[in-house]
């Protein structure tokens, strides 16, 4: 018995991550696999918001954000939201994934930037193969 080719992308809500999930979405089609959306929020209490509510906020992009862009997809796809670092998240997830699929950038504050932090460190730590999907790409 084969294992399902498991593929973990970060989704944030922006034009980057949807195209890494787009990407990953097409290449788990083409593998026979399956995608883990992941997004992770990590807030500073001075920003007033409640864990509860910030946690809602994000569950409701990532639903929106899949749902966009996986429309009709018969690819199996897995939300899962999680408290704390994206990178740290996004490693983590990948630990037992074939493939890491990532934005080129995602909504820091450096729009110059060929690559943000978050896909820098997955670049450099993941215990996979990383993809980084600019947005436009496919």
């Amino acid at each position: 018995m084969t294992e399902t080719y498991q593929i973990v992308t970060g989704v944030d809500g922006s034009a980057s991550s949807r195209a890494a999930l787009r990407w990953a979405l097409w290449h788990a089609d083409l593998t026979g696999g399956a995608v883990t959306a992941l997004m992770a929020w990590d807030l500073s209490p001075i920003y007033g918001w409640a864990p509860e509510d910030a946690g809602h906020v994000t569950a409701q992009t990532l639903r929106e954000s899949v749902h966009d862009v996986a429309g009709e997809s018969r690819v199996p796809v897995e939300r899962v939201v999680v408290q704390g670092s994206p990178a740290k998240a996004l490693l983590e997830a990948a630990a037992g994934a074939d493939l890491l699929v990532v934005g080129s950038r995602g909504h820091g504050g450096f729009t110059g930037a060929l690559l943000g932090s978050v896909g820098q460190h997955c670049v450099q730590h993941a215990p996979c193969p990383v993809v980084v999907v600019r947005e436009g790409t496919r």
